[in-house]
């Protein structure tokens, strides 16, 4: 059976989790607690880079969540979650590129700002900026259709909608743009979205760790 050692505070762990549960695959979940069990011996023998989440495949170990979902939709044929057609797929890919690489390093700056670990009036404000270019961005992409591209949840949806949720509790509202609030509205009423969905008393508690690993990801 797959092994994913994940944290369910993480985004880069919930949008396996997520996708392991919407093809239905059997897997064992191993909680990784970010204070010092990324850093364990028996860790780093799967990860060196002490990063979640990981998958194990018998002998076959995986870092890095978008290769992990790449090989889940290629071994795992049912509930597919990329689109064929070549526009649709172009979408997916752009839309799970443009999470990574521009919205995950802003949410790190408004949210450590938001709770203080950092007070930098000017950096907020351009970060601030640069969400409403993601949120205009992705407005743009979606259509009359529900989800990115397609009629049918995909892998955009996954990884893009495992953040934008976060934005208006950080100071990016999503009321001037209806087509992406209605989308993220309706990817949070999944079954899939809210069992993986982390309590109030899990956030509480992640809080004096989410100092330490923000100021890291802050630093690079």
């Amino acid at each position: 059976m797959l092994k994913l050692y994940h944290n369910p505070i993480s985004a880069n762990s919930r949008r396996v989790w997520i996708a392991l549960l919407e093809k239905e695959i059997p897997f064992e979940e191993i909680v990784v607690k970010l204070d010092g069990d990324q850093f364990a011996p028996e860790f780093l023998e799967i990860n060196p880079f002490h990063h979640i989440p990981v998958l194990v495949d018998d002998d076959f170990i995986l870092v890095e969540s978008l290769a992990i979902l790449d090989y889940l939709e290629t071994k795992y044929s049912q509930n597919p979650l990329l689109p064929i057609d070549a526009k649709a797929l172009a979408t997916v890919r752009m839309v799970e590129m443009v999470t990574v690489n521009e919205l995950s390093p802003i949410l790190t700056r408004l949210s450590s700002e938001m709770m203080g670990f950092t007070k930098e009036p000017e950096k907020l404000e351009q970060a601030k900026q640069k969400a409403q270019t993601v949120v205009e961005f992705f407005e743009g992409l979606l259509d009359e259709r529900p989800y990115f591209s397609s009629n049918c949840l995909t892998r955009a949806d996954i990884v893009a909608g495992t953040m934008i949720p976060w934005l208006p509790s950080l100071g990016v509202p999503l009321d001037n743009y209806p087509k992406l609030n209605a989308s993220s509205k309706l990817l949070m009423q999944r079954e899939t979205w809210q069992k993986t969905q982390p309590s109030q008393e899990a956030l509480e508690a992640f809080i004096p760790q989410m100092e330490t690993l923000m100021k890291a990801q802050l630093t690079k």
